[in-house]
Formats: C-alpha cells, structure tokens, sequence
C-alpha cells in the first residue's frame, strides 16, 4: 500500500512538473496537483483494500491483480474527473497532465505489480514467511501425500515437529492411554520451543481420536487447526460464504460479480447511446433501401437464448426474403438466393447487425459478448458439445472474442462451432473492461474485411 501511494504520487507530481515545464517552461501549480495525486492514491488504495487486493493469494495471482488494477485505476479517473466537472473546478487542471498522469500511473503501477508478483512468488516458495513455530499430529503416511505441509510452509508457518500416529491406534477407544508418553513428550518440546501453533492432519471421520487429542492439548494455551482432508480439500479450494451459522463453498461462482456487471452495463448503455447517434443516418438510409428492393418489414426479429438461456427476440435488419424463426432454421450460405441484393451489401458490412444496439439498451445484450445464435441451433448443438451451455452465463454481444478472431457467419462443421465456443468461453473466464474496449476495436477493423459471413 505505502509503495502504491508512493508511485501515485510521484507519478502525478512528475507529470505535472513535466508537462508544464514542456508546455509553458513554467512549474504551474504544484501543490494543486500534489494534492489531487495524494486523493487519486487514497482511493486507489481504498478500492484496493475493499477488492481484499493487497492479500498474498492476491499479489501473487498476476492476471487478476493487472484485472484489478486497471479497472480500479480507471475508475478512480473516471469518477474524480465527473466531480471535477460537477463542481466546475476541472479548469484547475490542464488536459495534458491528466492524460499523462493516467497514462504513466497505470504504466508504472502495472510494473509494480508484476515485479511484486515474481518477487512474493519467489519468496512464499522458500519460506521466507515462515516465522511463526508449528508442530504437527498426523495419521502415519499423511504427511508425505498431503501438500498441506509445504503449504503451511509458505504461507508464514514453520513446522518444527511432526507427531505421526497409526491408524489403528487412532481407532482405539483408548487412544490417550497408548500414547501417553509421546504426547507428554510434544507438549514438553511445545512449551520449551514456544510453539504458538499446532495443526491435525487426519481423515476428518476420526472424530474420536480429534476430540481426544484436543482434550490432551487442552493444557497448551495456544490455537489448533484442522487441517483439511483429502475428500474436504478438494471442495474448501472454492471461496466459502456464510450462510447464517452454515458455511457453503463456492462451488461455481457468477462469471462477473456484481461490480464487473455494473461496469460492463455502464459501457453497454453509453457505448450503444452513442452508436446509435452516430449510425443514425446510415440506418435511416438502409431502413429505405430495404423497402425500395425487396416486399416485407424493414426488421427481421428472431428468438434466441440470452443471459440464463432466456429468450428475448433480437433485431436485425432484414438480409432475405424468408423469415425463419421456428424449430429448423437454415444458416446463410455462400450465394444463398434467399438474400436480396442489398442483403449481400448488409450482411458483408455487417450494417445488418446495428438494430441489436436497440437490444443492448433494453438490457437483453450485451456490446460484447458471445453470440446469440437461433433457438433451432441452439438445441441442437446444446446437445452434442459439452460446454456449450456455459456461454449463456453472460449476456450474448453484437460482437465477441470469436468473432474478431475468425469465427464468424456459417458454421459448415461441427469443428468450426467447437472453436467459437472455445474463444466464448475463454473471454467469459477472461473478462475485463480492456478486453472488451479490444474487441470492439478490433471489431471496427475487421467487420469489412471479413468475408465468412453471407
């Protein structure tokens, strides 16, 4: 924390100082930006603190920390330029320095924390944490199967004794009485060395012998940790929630939380705002070139599965001269004589897909997202590919990670829908406010180049 507010700072100091030096030749107005760095630090570290960033599982996770501090960093920005202007005292602050601050801030604070990352990495690995004296009660053989041990080492534990008890002594209703000595033994070595911790590594069904032992260890006034089980291991990996008195694991949790589904709503709906002010001339033009070419709607509105396998109809221009909305659709193929002529144009261009913006607003898409496909294909391939399902954990998108890496328009394999899914759900388990702010760049290059939609 103390390190982050130190870059924050000096980051924003050093741009203002720079830039105004470069601009004017002038110094400007230091203690002003010295002030608004120490109030962008504060919240940033704030943010962070809330997100449980500064944790050791947290530093070391370097994708989910870059995640984390971009967004935070953004956000921070974006809010405390929205109160500057509110207030009207954003005229204190040049352009060139908030620009500037935001870029090298991010710059070196993603530096940071990618040196901090490798560095807590390396160190949790040799047991530079482990300072606080353990010992350990084993059932015999656990303690060379089980990764608790090297586990407790890195995380600020220093086993200095392991205590390993047989199985069928562990069985034994007398089980204090055949190891007396030994335990008379370990607390004698407990309070001689100071140890502050003792762990139980057992199968967590031997409740007899684990009330047994704690009655023993009554004596020592320090903490005793359960450690998990093989079996319990497996499920406590998950994040746990309280429940009341009922602790659960978090077995599968929600794609985005709800602060990612805020963020993402927040880009959806000024995003799609804005498009549609800007295409609004050209979906006027193509709305009258439909009519003039071709009888029937200006729309085409079909079902598909949305957030939650939902349906909802989605929007589109009209490209045929069908209307296939029902338990068989056929997919548009090359030279398909179903699409008018100024389909081919709109399909090629994409300019077909601009009404679904009226979908993101109603809140049924998403800007980008995994594609809708029709109900009638959506059954199907539910059926024959394993994970397909998963990509209705977020909303669907007028543009995704598939399409603007090639896997767009007619799916002539089984193969070619197997990618499409594999880039969806690597994007849903991948999300971040940059990635999508990527692919609808990307998309802008690619929608007139492509050439596999018909």
């Amino acid at each position: 924390m103390l390190i982050d507010a130190m870059l924050v700072i000096g980051a924003g100091i050093g741009c203002a100082v720079a830039y105004h030096l470069y601009a004017q030749s002038v110094l400007g107005k230091a203690n002003v930006y010295a002030a608004a760095s120490a109030l962008v630090a504060l919240n940033f570290i704030l943010l962070i603190i809330v997100q449980q960033g500064y944790r050791l599982k947290a530093i070391t996770d370097l994708p989910r920390t870059l995640r984390m501090t971009g967004t935070t960093w953004t956000g921070v920005f974006g809010a405390l330029l929205a109160i500057a202007f509110a207030m009207k005292v954003s005229d204190e602050f040049s352009r060139g320095t908030t620009i500037s601050f935001y870029a090298v801030g991010l710059a070196v604070l993603v530096i940071w924390k990618a040196f901090a990352a490798r560095w807590t990495a390396n160190a949790l690995r040799t047991g530079a944490f482990a300072n606080s004296r353990a010992v350990m009660i084993a059932e015999i053989g656990l303690p060379a199967s089980s990764n608790a041990i090297s586990d407790l080492a890195q995380h600020g534990y220093r086993l200095m004794r392991i205590m390993e008890i047989r199985e069928r002594e562990l069985t034994s209703p007398l089980l204090l009485s055949a190891i007396a000595p030994r335990f008379d033994e370990l607390i004698a070595y407990a309070r001689e060395n100071r140890i502050e911790h003792v762990f139980l590594l057992m199968s967590w069904d031997r409740q007899h012998a684990i009330d047994s032992i704690l009655d023993a260890l009554k004596i020592l006034p320090i903490p005793v940790h359960l450690v998990p089980d093989a079996h319990a291991a497996r499920f406590l990996r998950y994040p746990l929630h309280s429940a009341g008195n009922t602790w659960t694991a978090e077995l599968r949790r929600a794609p985005l939380s709800w602060n990612e589904r805020a963020l993402k709503r927040s880009l959806d709906l000024a995003g799609a705002s804005l498009a549609l002010i800007v295409f609004a001339p050209v979906m006027l033009v193509t709305a009258v070139l439909i009519k003039l070419t071709s009888p029937g709607p200006v729309f085409f509105r079909q079902t598909r599965n949305g957030f939650n396998g939902r349906a909802f109809k989605i929007f589109k221009f009209r490209t045929m001269r069908v209307l296939e909305d029902g338990p068989k659709v056929v997919q548009a193929r090359k030279n398909d004589p179903r699409v008018t002529g100024i389909g081919k144009w709109l399909r090629k261009t994409s300019i077909d897909e601009l009404p679904q913006l009226f979908n993101v607003l109603k809140g049924e898409m998403s800007l980008v997202g995994p594609r809708p496909h029709a109900a009638a294909h959506n059954s199907e391939y539910e059926q024959i590919i394993g994970n397909y399902a998963f990509r209705h954990h977020v909303k669907p998108g007028i543009t995704g990670w598939a399409q603007v890496n090639g896997y767009r328009g007619e799916t002539r394999a089984l193969e070619l829908m197997q990618k499409r899914v594999e880039f969806d759900l690597w994007y849903i388990n991948n999300w971040s406010l940059w990635l999508d702010l990527i692919i609808l760049f990307k998309t802008a290059l690619v929608s007139v180049g492509q050439r596999s939609a018909y």
